[in-house]
């Protein structure tokens, strides 16, 4: 058993950063912090700077870790019950595609859920394999993607026998999670490498008051941001391995095609923080969440027109929800999510996570406190004693998965040309059409472009959301496809 209580690439990085008796003579070129703007130095300290280091013998190589970065990995391995920890300071994004290449070569096939993250998507280019899609559950009154269905997996590969792996989401971007012991065993028996992608789930190891980790059910693999949920910076996350059917050696030469050789310590060192202060306040952590989101439910409950969606447990695709996130109906207002999501940044200085067709997702984390509840409860009060309606609105529910013409590899290396999207039905598109956050795709590269598509993108484009893949130019809206 490993203590859970030691930070050892923390511990080293200052050990070595803070003696200032230290002559540099290496990179980076701002000496230590001298070479940078006083600007820049009294907004964020001079000690940043300092511990700002190259790679060096007493601090370990990410890239082959054998000292304090692999001690502080370890540590990680042990908290989420798995055989590897890999450390990463490109985000999840990097550990999907790593875990995707590690687990199918190209032309094999891949079981996807259809509002995977755009990163899967590009992975796919990366690695040739074919995509066998998956629609979610949809929840009917809000329209939004739940977990899959196990009887829709095992159907999916009766008729796909040659399928090397699936990807999971756990939890969902609206924090549902799916029979992930089921589905796990189902493909393990079949030996179907089970990957996962667990970025909203870096909490889950700390309490069983959250839903379980994929990695406590052996997952091969699973990727988790730990910046998202845990306390690390921005791009700091972690790639977490089981070795039966996946080789350490694979999943290392993977990491190493495009990670960095100058990986940020600050980054790294922010992992190793984040684990070792979670878990030392964890039942203090977790409680304070949970009650916190209680209060914030139960005042809710008191307002007229803005509820919250209570995820219907039915032990297949919603098995668990993740109770830091709390998903607001919009309805009532008569204004769409998009839109209050808008009205609290611009009106309230109150930044949310996401605004949908019908729903705000609001995220209660390790940073919050009663302060920030009141002040947002404060928002939404005012909100909803200035709007609501009678009107009834009509739920667009998309439930179409585009037919794949060429794999996303083949369409990526095609000729393009750009057209309007308008004139764009019965196309193939060249390039995915998404809109961010939270970069799940409409269409991928080689799908064709259908009129399903392009109403739903007109209607979304028309919310004013940041739409990925295309470009407005004067009145026209342009898209990439496959040229003829």
């Amino acid at each position: 058993m490993i203590n859970q209580s030691k930070k050892p690439l923390f511990d080293a990085l200052l050990k070595y950063g803070l003696n200032d008796d230290k002559l540099s003579f290496d990179v980076p070129g701002h000496k230590r912090g001298k070479g940078i703007s006083s600007e820049f130095k009294d907004l964020v300290g001079e000690k940043i700077f300092k511990i700002d280091i190259n790679s060096l013998k007493p601090l370990d190589m990410l890239s082959h870790p054998t000292g304090v970065i692999k001690e502080a990995e370890d540590l990680y391995a042990q908290l989420y019950n798995c055989d590897k920890a890999y450390f990463l300071v490109n985000g999840s994004t990097s550990g999907i595609q790593n875990m995707i290449l590690s687990a199918v070569k190209p032309n094999e096939k891949i079981i996807i859920p259809r509002n995977i993250h755009k990163s899967a998507i590009n992975a796919l280019v990366f690695s040739g394999a074919i995509p066998i899609y998956i629609n979610p559950t949809i929840d009917l009154e809000t329209g939004i993607s739940e977990g899959l269905k196990t009887s829709d997996i095992i159907n999916t590969i009766n008729q796909n026998k040659d399928v090397k792996a699936i990807l999971l989401l756990n939890p969902t971007y609206f924090g549902h999670t799916q029979n992930l012991k089921e589905i796990i065993k189902y493909c393990h028996d079949l030996d179907i490498k089970v990957i996962v992608d667990e970025s909203h789930g870096a909490h889950f190891p700390y309490s069983d008051k959250f839903p379980d980790s994929a990695m406590k059910y052996g997952a091969d693999m699973a990727t988790t941001s730990v910046h998202k949920t845990a306390g690390a910076l921005t791009q700091a996350s972690v790639l977490l391995h089981n070795e039966k059917r996946i080789s350490h050696s694979t999943v290392r030469s993977v990491i190493n095609l495009a990670q960095t050789s100058s990986a940020s310590y600050l980054l790294l060192s922010s992992l190793d923080m984040a684990r070792h202060h979670f878990y030392k306040h964890k039942d203090e952590i977790t409680n304070n969440i949970i009650s916190l989101t209680n209060y914030l439910r139960s005042e809710i409950d008191k307002l007229p027109n803005i509820s919250y969606i209570n995820p219907l447990l039915n032990n297949d695709s919603v098995t668990n929800y993740d109770p830091s996130k709390l998903v607001l109906n919009t309805k009532k207002l008569g204004i769409t999510g998009f839109e209050l999501y808008d009205l609290l940044r611009d009106n309230y200085n109150i930044q949310v996570e996401l605004g949908e067709t019908n729903v705000v997702l609001i995220i209660i984390s390790i940073g919050d406190d009663l302060g920030t509840i009141n002040k947002l409860l404060d928002a939404l009060k005012d909100i909803s004693s200035k709007y609501s309606t009678t009107k009834k609105f009509k739920i667009h529910i998309p439930t179409f998965i585009p037919k794949m013409i060429y794999t996303p590899r083949e369409a990526f290396f095609m000729e393009k040309e750009i057209v309007d999207l308008l004139n764009s039905e019965n196309k193939i598109a060249g390039k995915s059409i998404m809109i961010y956050p939270p970069g799940i795709p409409l269409v991928n590269p080689g799908e064709l472009i259908s009129k399903e598509v392009i109403d739903y993108y007109l209607f979304l484009n028309k919310q004013g959301n940041v739409t990925l893949g295309s470009d407005e130019v004067k009145s026209s809206i342009l898209v990439s496809i496959i040229k003829e």
